[in-house]
């Protein structure tokens, strides 16, 4: 939202205004509705925005990744999956695009589709922090719990406030047999916010038991 705004609705008013008055062609004004709209989850509204856009600049790749967004909220993988790959085949190099494709197969529980799309990711943007952990858990899923870790702490040199990558450290430490050292990494996920599932303590809580 524009600096001068006091408030989200008069920033969409005023892009309402703005589309109205130029005939509705205008992309760009239709793709910052439709990041309005998301910001006020009005998720239908900022879909149709989306779709503007796309009407208007058919090669939008950002439009393209956010209805892409929209499909994720919804539970349609096959709609992230399509709209992502559009992005990707439209605008060469966009991490971002790649990153999501991955998302969808690790939601598929196909790590190896994952890590061919994130090999591009962290090419385009190595420092990309959810391709990065893309990967800690793709490598996680094929059983490669020592190379997970090591991703996993290399993100974290990187970014030590971030909590997903502490809880996937905690994870691959449990599958490593290094129980403290899971334990001390879930603590720390905690600590930031995550909310790590009861059964995972559960389980932590047993082997710590019996070592």
């Amino acid at each position: 939202m524009k600096a001068q705004y006091d408030n989200i609705d008069e920033y969409i008013r005023d892009l309402q205004e703005a589309i109205a008055s130029s005939d509705g062609q205008c992309a760009a004004h239709h793709y910052n509705l439709g990041l309005a709209l998301l910001s006020k989850r009005d998720f239908m509204g900022a879909e149709s925005a989306f779709r503007d856009a796309l009407r208007e600049s058919p090669h939008m790749a950002e439009a393209m990744v956010q209805l892409g967004g929209i499909c994720l909220q919804r539970g349609d993988l096959d709609g992230c999956l399509n709209y992502n790959t559009d992005a990707a085949n439209c605008r060469p190099k966009f991490a971002v695009a790649e990153s999501n494709i991955a998302f969808v197969h690790l939601q598929r529980r196909e790590p190896d589709k994952a890590l061919k799309h994130l090999e591009k990711a962290l090419k385009w943007d190595p420092k990309f922090v959810q391709a990065r952990n893309e990967e800690v858990i793709a490598l996680f899923m094929k059983g490669q719990y020592a190379q997970s870790e090591e991703h996993c702490r290399k993100l974290l040199k990187d970014e030590p406030n971030f909590a997903p990558a502490w809880q996937n450290l905690a994870l691959a430490l449990y599958e490593q047999n290094l129980i403290a050292e899971a334990e001390e990494a879930m603590l720390k996920a905690e600590k930031l916010g995550y909310e790590v599932a009861e059964g995972f303590k559960q389980a932590l809580a047993e082997k710590k038991s019996r070592a």
